[in-house]
């Protein structure tokens, strides 16, 4: 299992947005100038997690992009299914039909398989870890480990540096 990095940038991106003033969007060229990547890749990323409600765009010469919602209420999991959507992780492929338990009638064709339990099970366990951390949840740990004098300088050079 693997998650694209844009998952890391919208993370980021979305982090930084927390301390902005609601009356002051950020532009994609200040986020992916800050992210150090294209505006066009950081772009896909914002129409995936505007689409689906975390951000909203605000239109005009000083527009860009802010929350849609508080940060207690944006979740790692909302973020991941955003940027890579709803698909399961593991794709059963129903294989049992044609294995050994199958041939031997120790399953029958009706019955769950016992792989495709065990996995999605997992992977709703992991979901519940991922809801349970938050953008604020985030930004609380770093600014455990960046002062938050540090953060708003860069924020100010980043935001002069587009200008």
């Amino acid at each position: 299992m693997q998650y694209s990095v844009g998952v890391e940038y919208a993370l980021h991106c979305l982090v930084y947005l927390i301390d902005n003033p609601e009356d002051s969007p950020i532009g994609i060229k200040d986020l992916s100038s800050f992210q150090g990547v294209s505006d066009t890749y950081l772009s896909k990323i914002f129409s995936k997690l505007s689409k689906a409600g975390i951000v909203s765009s605000v239109p005009g010469v000083k527009g860009g992009f802010k929350l849609s919602k508080s940060p207690e209420e944006i979740s790692f999991w909302d973020v991941i299914e955003a940027i890579e959507g709803p698909k399961p992780i593991f794709q059963c492929k129903n294989i049992k039909d044609n294995g050994y338990l199958y041939r031997e009638k120790g399953c029958t064709p009706s019955s769950s398989c016992t792989i495709n339990l065990v996995m999605l099970s997992a992977e709703e366990k992991m979901h519940e870890y991922l809801r349970g951390k938050t953008l604020s949840w985030l930004n609380k740990e770093l600014e455990n480990v960046i002062p938050k004098e540090i953060r708003e300088d860069t924020r100010k050079y980043f935001s002069k540096s587009t200008i």
